[in-house]
């Protein structure tokens, strides 16, 4: 009797753990299905997108706005390129989230600027669309932060696009290494990105060859950057472990990203 007592006890006992285990994987499936087809958060450690977003800020991406490709996988593996599907061409002014065409486990953050068939040129740091100007409204001064914690003055201007969305970007220098640049057509299936910090950024100014982004490809697009959802400030790493909750960005928590 006492083995027969042990034998369904471990029955019981191997169904339990047999349950559990399928909740998990339930749930593990949810999460995995989540983070694919509906949002994704990132992580910003450079300051190639201030003042719109800081070195420490995590951001949610909205994958569902473009469609979904391999570049939407929320787990990095060498599966061949196969167009998207529910494709839609992003928006002038979009903040995206994208794999960089030179490595793609890395995630980068950019703001679409010219789409395809677009003329992209600048001119003294002016943007052109088409020989259309980006008007630039100056806004003040602002701190451009580095990846030490430290900061130098950058100039803040209002940049509107031609198709009238506004934005923040800093210009850190006149006469910077990439404020003139030839005229391109972006190709069909690709974007010209551009980082709000115009002084610090590799961007489609720059060739992939050089480290830079080059023409996007649109199948490389996880999805569209829409909301901070909390940042530290890392350059209070360098302080007292009991000073470090103070580093907390409060009011940046839960925004939108414009």
């Amino acid at each position: 009797m006492s083995v027969e007592k042990i034998t369904v006890t471990t029955k019981r006992k191997s169904s339990g753990w047999g349950g559990q285990l399928v909740q998990l994987a339930g749930i593990v499936a949810a999460v995995f299905i989540a983070k694919g087809a509906l949002a994704e958060p990132f992580y910003v450690p450079s300051g190639s997108m201030e003042p719109t977003l800081l070195i420490g800020d995590a951001l949610i991406a909205s994958k569902f706005p473009y469609g979904y490709g391999t570049s939407s996988l929320p787990i990095q593996i060498n599966l061949p390129e196969s167009g998207r599907v529910f494709a839609e061409t992003p928006k002038q002014g979009d903040v995206v989230v994208f794999r960089w065409p030179g490595d793609r486990p890395q995630a980068w953050v950019k703001r679409v600027v010219g789409l395809p068939g677009a003329r992209i040129q600048l001119r003294q740091g002016q943007l052109f669309v088409n020989d259309r100007p980006a008007e630039l409204k100056p806004d003040g001064v602002g701190a451009a932060e580095d990846d030490n914690g430290g900061s130098e003055p950058a100039y803040r201007y209002v940049e509107t696009l031609p198709n009238g969305v506004s934005h923040l970007i800093f210009k850190m220098r006149d006469n910077g290494p990439l404020d003139n640049t030839q005229e391109v057509t972006v190709p069909a299936g690709h974007l010209f990105v551009l980082g709000d910090n115009r002084d610090n950024s590799a961007d489609s100014r720059v060739p992939l060859r050089s480290g830079g982004v080059g023409m996007l490809p649109i199948d490389n697009l996880v999805g569209r950057a829409d909301a901070v959802l909390g940042s530290w400030d890392l350059g209070i790493r360098g302080q007292p472990v009991w000073t470090w909750l103070s580093g907390f960005r409060m009011a940046r928590f839960f925004t939108a990203v414009h």
